[in-house]
């Protein structure tokens, strides 16, 4: 999926490794370019275990990849450069203490409006994880839909839906050249969701896409397409240079 969109890997390293039976736990995170995955989330046992102890039903090791990659590409793409301003206008200072900000989420938990912000509750730690976990729905979001498309699902076809379409105002930078792209692809989005969650809902399973986007967290999604975007074009310029 990041090569798909174009963005810069040279210097993004995996790390999958395995907590020794005597020894300190294996910690899924991300430092200086190297990102360190616990292996044994990928069994099911373990995984369900972790999501049950963390609260967190909707984890996955795909997430784990997707948002620890978001911190790289904070990294990589935000700091230092000409979008930190209006990062810390859309998602906060992340000057704040980092780890006061997750001891206090830990402690007391996510303020309970947070969905009117947050397209996570984890994502109200701190602004880097709001970021890490907006970029991480956005790869799920963009990869998914390119899966469905492949398949020939329509999400446009879909009928009988009461689904109220976001608007231009719901977006970051509504003037953008790319904002109604985006913002079609947002609204077909969640067409193409209520669809799939319908069919779980027929196999009696919990709903395939358990979200509900607000504005201020599309708005959020559009600046991650944003930052994506340019990255994306300047490693294309690139190519054709070397071409």
């Amino acid at each position: 999926m990041l090569l798909a969109l174009g963005l810069p890997v040279d210097s993004l390293v995996f790390d999958f490794l395995r907590s020794p039976a005597e020894g300190p736990p294996v910690m899924t995170g991300h430092d200086n370019g190297v990102i360190t995955l616990n292996i044994e989330e990928a069994e099911d046992d373990t995984r369900e275990r972790i999501r049950n102890e963390m609260g967190e039903p909707y984890r996955t090791l795909l997430g784990h990849l997707r948002h620890e990659t978001g911190h790289y590409y904070w990294d990589r793409l935000i700091f230092g450069s000409s979008w930190l301003d209006e990062f810390r206008k859309v998602f906060g200072d992340e000057r704040q203490d980092y780890q006061q900000a997750l001891q206090t989420y830990y402690q007391q938990g996510p303020a309970p409006n947070w969905r009117e912000s947050f397209v996570s509750a984890y994502a109200t730690a701190h602004p880097w994880e709001d970021w890490a976990e907006t970029w991480a729905h956005y790869l799920h979001m963009v990869d998914t839909f390119d899966t469905a498309l492949r398949f020939g699902l329509d999400p446009e076809s879909a009928i009988d839906l009461d689904v109220e379409p976001f608007k231009a105002d719901s977006l970051f930078q509504p003037a953008d050249s790319d904002a109604r792209d985006f913002l079609n692809f947002v609204n077909s989005w969640t067409r193409l969701t209520a669809v799939l969650n319908e069919l779980s809902r027929g196999m009696g399973l919990h709903d395939f896409y358990p979200f509900v986007l607000s504005r201020n967290a599309v708005a959020k999604l559009h600046f991650v397409h944003r930052v994506a975007q340019p990255a994306k074009d300047q490693m294309e310029s690139r190519a054709e240079a070397v071409s």
